[in-house]
C-alpha cells in the first residue's frame, strides 16, 4: 500500500510499515485501503483528544481566517490567552512557546545556564539521568541518557552528567561548584514508562533547595493530562523551577512550551526566539486542547479508563505469564517475558491495533485521553489474540 510516487522521496529516518494513513477519527486511523486501526500510539502521546478532534479542527479553521503568523516580535491574542491559561493552572509565572519538545528542553537548558551565569558564579553543569530522554537536538541528546547517544554525533555538547534514576545519593554525589540544575522526566517514557517515586521527587526538591540548584521537569510526554493529573509532578506535591511541555499540548499540531518561575526568568532580548514560536494558529489549537482537558470530569473519566486498561493488562499478564504493568493515566507499559516487542507490534498491526515497543521486552500504551470503555475492551481483545498467537 505504499504511495504510487516512486522512488519514495521521504528521508529514511525510521522503519515505516507499508500502510499509508489517510484519515483519523478519535481512537482510530484509516489507511488508503479503508482499513480501520485502533490507535494506542496516537502520534507518540501527541493526540490527547484523539485524531482530528472537533474542538481542534474548529479552532484551527477559525484562526486560519483571522491571523496565522504575525511574527514572534508582536503580541497575538491566542498566545496571550494560552499563556494565561497555563500560568493560572500550573503555578509558573512566564511561558515561552516553541514548536517541539526538544526545542522547549533546549530552551530550559539555555535558561538554566543563563541563570547560573548571572546568579551562581557561572555554574552551567546539569545533572540528568541514565535512560532519560529529552530530545534530538545536539544539546538535548547530550542531556539524554540513552546509551550510545553521547557518541552518535560526536563531539557531544559538554556540561551534562548522569545520575541514577530514583537514587538520591547518586544525585548528591554529582553536585559540585559547577552544578546549576537537575533535569528529569517524572516518568521516563522511552526507558519503558518508569515512574520517579514520590520520595525521590520530594528529595530532589529539597536537595536543589539545599544547594541553590534549579529543578527542571521535562513533562513533554507526561504533561497535559497524560498521567491522570494536569502535570505529573503535581502528584508528588513538588514545585519545580522550570517545566517543559510538548506532544499533548497541541493535540496533534506542532506546539510546545517552556514555563518558569519569575525568579528564574533571566532571558534578555535576543537570547531566545524562533520564527514560528507562539504563532496564533498553533496557540489557538493548544488553548482548545487545554480547555477541554481542564473541563470538569475530564481527568476523572481518564482515570476510570486507566484503571480499566491497567486491570485488563494485568489480566493478560497473568494469563500469558508476562511481567508487571506500570505507569499512570494513559501512559502504561506491559513488561514482556522475552524480547518480542517488535514482533508483537507487527502482528498487532496486522490485526488492526497500533502499538509501540520502545524496548524489545516491553509494550507502551498511549491511547487518546478521552478513550471509551468499548475501545479499551476492543484493544485488550486484539492484544490477547496476538499474544495467544505467539505461544
Amino acid at each position: 500500500m505504499k504511495s504510487s510516487v516512486l522512488p519514495n522521496p521521504l528521508m529514511q529516518i525510521t522503519p515505516r510499515p507499508d500502510q499509508v494513513f489517510v484519515r483519523g477519527e478519535g481512537a482510530y486511523l484509516f489507511d488508503e485501503a479503508g482499513r480501520r486501526y485502533l490507535d494506542w500510539v496516537q502520534g507518540w502521546a501527541v493526540n490527547g483528544l484523539g485524531h482530528s478532534p472537533a474542538v481542534v479542527a474548529a479552532a484551527l479553521a477559525h484562526q486560519a481566517t483571522q491571523l496565522i503568523n504575525p511574527g514572534p516580535a508582536f503580541y497575538n491574542q491566542p498566545a496571550l490567552d494560552l499563556a494565561a491559561w497555563l500560568a493560572a493552572h500550573s503555578g509558573f509565572d512566564q511561558v515561552f512557546f516553541a514548536n517541539s519538545g526538544a526545542e522547549a528542553n533546549e530552551g530550559a537548558i539555555k535558561l538554566a545556564r543563563k541563570w547560573g551565569r548571572l546568579h551562581k558564579g557561572g555554574a552551567s553543569e546539569i545533572i540528568t539521568f541514565t535512560n532519560g530522554f529529552h530530545g534530538r537536538t545536539l544539546a538535548t541528546m547530550a542531556a539524554t541518557g540513552k546509551p550510545g547517544w553521547d557518541t552518535l554525533f560526536a563531539p557531544a555538547v559538554p556540561g551534562f552528567v548522569k545520575a541514577t534514576y530514583n537514587d538520591l545519593d547518586s544525585v548528591r554525589a554529582l553536585i559540585g561548584p559547577h552544578t546549576v540544575a537537575v533535569m528529569l522526566e517524572p516518568i521516563q517514557g522511552e526507558a519503558g514508562v518508569i515512574p520517579a517515586n514520590t520520595a525521590f521527587l520530594q528529595g530532589l526538591r529539597s536537595l536543589c533547595d539545599e544547594h541553590a540548584l534549579l529543578l527542571i521537569v521535562d513533562e513533554v510526554q507526561t504533561g497535559c493530562g497524560r498521567t491522570g493529573s494536569l502535570f505529573a509532578h503535581s502528584a508528588a506535591g513538588i514545585a519545580p523551577d522550570i517545566m517543559t511541555l510538548g506532544k499533548g499540548i497541541g493535540g496533534g499540531v506542532p506546539l510546545s512550551a517552556l514555563l518558569a518561575r519569575e525568579a528564574v526568568c533571566c532571558f534578555e532580548y535576543g537570547d531566545q526566539g524562533g520564527t514560528y514560536c507562539g504563532n496564533p494558529l498553533m496557540c489557538a489549537a493548544g488553548l482548545a486542547v487545554m480547555q477541554r482537558i481542564g473541563e470538569p470530569g475530564f481527568l476523572e473519566h481518564l482515570n476510570v479508563m486507566s484503571a480499566q486498561m491497567a486491570s485488563g493488562l494485568r489480566a493478560l499478564s497473568a494469563r500469558f505469564g508476562l511481567g508487571e504493568v506500570r505507569g499512570r493515566g494513559m501512559l502504561l507499559a506491559l513488561v514482556l517475558s522475552a524480547p518480542v516487542g517488535p514482533d508483537i507490534v507487527q502482528r498487532a498491526r496486522d490485526e488492526g491495533l497500533l502499538l509501540n515497543s520502545p524496548r524489545p521486552n516491553l509494550l507502551r500504551f498511549m491511547p487518546a485521553l478521552n478513550t471509551m470503555p468499548a475501545e479499551i475492551e476492543e484493544g485488550l481483545v486484539l492484544l490477547a489474540s496476538v499474544l495467544a498467537g505467539l505461544s
